[in-house]
């Protein structure tokens, strides 16, 4: 199961963290505009994608992404704009 952050390409600051076992398709799936939350900052890029091997982890992780604290984690480690 992965964990991935996208990012729009029209909006920078505008992230989305989601759960999925196919973050290429799901990123298809995104850009389509198949989602009501994502829909409206198409284009969307895949910043970063996380494998874990147990499903709940995975889980733990991405509602930890989406606290405050997970974040500031995010912004600090997955930023498009790293050297």
């Amino acid at each position: 199961m992965f964990v991935y952050v996208l990012e729009s390409e029209a909006n920078a600051g505008r992230h989305y963290t989601g759960l999925s076992s196919d973050p290429a398709a799901r990123l298809d799936w995104h850009n389509a505009g198949l989602s009501v939350h994502t829909r409206k900052f198409r284009p969307w890029k895949l910043l970063v994608s996380v494998e874990f091997a147990n499903a709940n982890t995975a889980a733990r992780f991405e509602r930890y992404l989406k606290t405050g604290s997970g974040r500031a984690f995010a912004r600090r480690h997955f930023r498009s704009d790293r050297p």
